[in-house]
């Protein structure tokens, strides 16, 4: 039952670390120092909590934040809704994976766990995220202007906080996120198909 509570925490942290990358690690390294339903002392990850590394998340969301606020004001709305990938989502999207596959590998070594089975889900739980709701929001905050594409991303990170909460104090209920971030990434993929099906009858 605790490997069970353990890979849910795990889970469910990558994957709210895939959806925003920098919010997630701080709640778990903030709540781990005060020993608050997680707790890395004592491992191999024991970083993951320490000030040095919880510095360097905020500093990189720091950057991540003022680089989108530049580049969402410099861009007009994509009135077509297709919004690509840049290399600073691209980048955002492996420190995503690199962030949650630490924290399930974290969550799973709290309770003397083996480390091996978040090495290998932590990348494909935040990759799903990333790829679902990350894709999601990018399409959205494409077609909106800067101040409204903003509350997107607010709406995103409290997405994420609360995702890594629930991973944290329920465990269980953290499953519940991947087939839900298979379902946002079919229908994405759904109404993108339909999308292109139109313009080819326009055509």
């Amino acid at each position: 039952m605790s490997l069970f509570l353990d890979i849910g925490t795990g889970a469910g942290l990558a994957s709210a670390t895939g959806i925003r990358p920098y919010l997630p690690p701080l709640l778990a390294g903030g709540l781990a120092r005060g020993d608050v339903g997680i707790d890395f002392d004592g491992t191999d990850l024991h970083f993951l909590e320490s000030t040095a590394f919880l510095a360097g998340v905020v500093a990189l969301g720091v950057v991540a934040f003022l680089v989108e606020r530049s580049a969402a004001n410099r861009a007009a709305p994509d009135i077509g809704g297709r919004a690509g990938r840049g290399p600073v989502e691209i980048l955002s999207g492996l420190i995503a994976i690199a962030l949650g596959t630490l924290l399930f590998a974290g969550a799973l070594y709290d309770d003397g766990h083996q480390a091996w089975p978040g090495l290998v889900f932590g990348p494909f739980c935040a990759a799903l995220g990333w790829l679902a709701v990350g894709g999601l929001v990018e399409r959205v905050r494409a077609r909106l202007e800067p101040d409204q594409a903003a509350l997107v991303t607010a709406y995103a990170d409290a997405a994420a906080l609360i995702l890594a909460a629930i991973a944290i104090f329920l465990p269980p209920l953290a499953f519940l996120a991947i087939p839900g971030f298979v379902v946002l990434l079919l229908g994405g993929k759904r109404r993108e198909g339909e999308k292109y099906a139109g313009l080819r009858i326009l055509r």
